[in-house]
């Protein structure tokens, strides 16, 4: 009988070639874009180009996956925004 891994991973979201969903519609709108220039521009430079501009594009896609700090936007604005001074010592006041 075939056993099967437990995928513990879960949580971490889904992954598309090492790619997050949303970083692989970016992947996947840039191939087809490229698709569409290389059917109307048939060349063999063109061909080339776009694919190594694909391939650049999934290596920078699969870097800024694996470094979570580039897209992290959680903390954007401060829990409290004041115009009040900020004093070290609390029981005086201004």
């Amino acid at each position: 009988m075939r056993k099967y891994k437990i995928y513990k991973d879960i949580r971490k979201g889904a992954r598309i070639w090492g790619l997050p969903m949303s970083l692989f519609a970016l992947l996947t709108l840039s191939i087809l874009a490229s698709l569409l220039i290389i059917i109307f521009s048939f060349n063999l430079m063109v061909i080339i180009l776009a694919m190594g501009w694909n391939l650049c594009w999934y290596v920078g896609l699969t870097k800024i996956a694996s470094n979570k700090n580039l897209l992290d936007f959680n903390k954007v604005f401060p829990d409290c925004i004041s115009n009040k001074h900020d004093n070290l010592l609390s029981h005086v006041e201004n």
